[in-house]
């Protein structure tokens, strides 16, 4: 009851101002996480960090002409400053043969140094008006007015359906560029509109967040949602799904509690969200792929000790001793018992008092290993001129990971063969 007593209490008209504060931060953190989707994908994390450190110089210089605290001018300041960084990273990164990453880092370092420098001097020039710009810094989210709210949501429907107009376009840059080029896209057309929604984002997000946290509002949704899809319209869903609810929750917990900022808690929040996304996602998250591995193993082990029952055995139709597997495989006794009960359980071989002997579905397994390893022996030797002693390694890690329709396509091109390189006879 206490919980929606302070849900309905932080909704009351009374907390107006609140409500506001979430909303814009939600707004713009959804906008930041569409547009920085992209950025992601063109693997240039820091670019965000470049643009967020490199708005500060060109607020300052916008005070320092204008004398006033006016948001227009801030903004007009911020995107000039963050298009000519853009404009320096990449020209700079095709002009000379230093490394992006060190490009990204001399920029970010001076334009950085340079706004607070600029902010320093602004401290002391005894002007009145300057009080409050060190609130670029860290982000002052409490600050915000239905109107800047206005202007956010402005933002985030412009990156929304430029997105979706450009999206081909922003998503081929991100993948491939020779080949976009190739096909007639403008690439310095798309590249240099990508970066000017990049850059009008952060210059409007610095207030919230300010300059040192702005990079995680860009990265972290599209880093975290990539763990979730290999569909690009999904993961700009989920980026931006996780970007609106970490802005609202991050003003939600900001305000449970005094000395809470609200910047930090969102992207708290923000890499809450990632972290899940990570661990959990279905098919690219950490345990998805610990399962796939396990499996992998599993396959591979059940898969070898029945072609090796099937060696043994006589082409499986004879009766052999675990202990004859085990001394002419090598195999440890855990990792062996362990599989041939599992073989049992699924019906490939018959255990019993220590003998082992393949039944029908277990020799029919065992004989599609054996074929696919010597198929890929022999594509090996025919298209690759590989050595017959060089051959069983390679078809050994293969063979358990062609498909059906690869098998066919093998036995179809290599004119279904009936002995491999070593004249082993192929079963079918």
């Amino acid at each position: 009851m206490q919980f929606w007593k302070y849900i309905i209490q932080f909704f009351s008209s009374e907390n107006y101002t609140l409500f506001v504060v979430s909303a814009g931060s939600g707004v713009l953190c959804l906008a930041a996480g569409v547009v920085g989707t992209f950025t992601y994908l063109r693997k240039r994390a820091l670019i965000g960090d470049v643009i967020s450190h490199s708005v500060l110089p060109g607020i300052a210089i916008a005070f320092m002409l204008t004398g006033v605290k006016n948001p227009v001018y801030f903004l007009l300041g911020a995107i000039v400053s963050g298009l000519i960084s853009i404009w320096i990273v990449d020209y700079v990164q095709a002009k000379s043969k230093l490394k992006p990453d060190t490009i990204l880092a001399l920029t970010l370092s001076v334009f950085f140094g340079v706004g607070v420098v600029l902010l320093t001097k602004i401290q002391h020039s005894g002007n009145a008006a300057q009080s409050g710009l060190d609130s670029f810094l860290f982000g002052k989210a409490a600050s915000m007015s239905l109107l800047d709210v206005k202007i956010f949501s402005i933002i985030a429907i412009v990156n929304v359906v430029c997105v979706l107009l450009f999206l081909r376009g922003f998503s081929l840059i991100s993948f491939d560029e020779n080949y976009a080029k190739g096909i007639g896209f403008n690439i310095r057309f798309i590249k240099a509109f990508l970066a000017l929604l990049t850059v009008v984002t952060v210059a409007v997000g610095v207030q919230v967040v300010g300059v040192v946290l702005m990079a995680a509002l860009l990265i972290t949704p599209a880093a975290g949602a990539r763990f979730l899809t290999n569909s690009i319209r999904r993961m700009l869903l989920y980026s931006a799904s996780f970007g609106f609810v970490s802005g609202f929750l991050g003003v939600f917990i900001s305000y449970s509690g005094p000395g809470m900022p609200t910047g930090p808690w969102i992207v708290i929040v923000l890499s809450a969200f990632a972290l899940m996304a990570i661990l959990f996602g279905k098919q690219r998250g950490l345990f998805a792929r610990m399962r796939v591995r396990q499996n992998n193993y599993i396959k591979i082990n059940n898969e070898n000790i029945l072609k090796d029952i099937y060696k043994i055995g006589n082409q499986g139709t004879q009766t052999i001793t675990i202990k004859e597997l085990t001394e002419k495989e090598k195999y440890p006794s855990l990792l062996l018992n362990s599989t041939l009960k599992r073989l049992e359980k699924m019906d490939y071989l018959d255990l019993v008092r220590g003998m082992v002997i393949l039944s029908d579905k277990g020799r029919l397994a065992a004989r599609e290993v054996i074929r696919k390893h010597r198929l890929w022996e022999i594509y090996l030797s025919k298209y690759f001129q590989l050595e017959a002693d060089h051959l069983h390694d390679d078809a050994e890690g293969i063979e358990h990971v062609i498909t059906p329709e690869i098998e066919l396509h093998l036995i179809k091109l290599l004119e279904r063969p009936e002995i491999d390189p070593h004249q082993s006879e192929i079963p079918y």
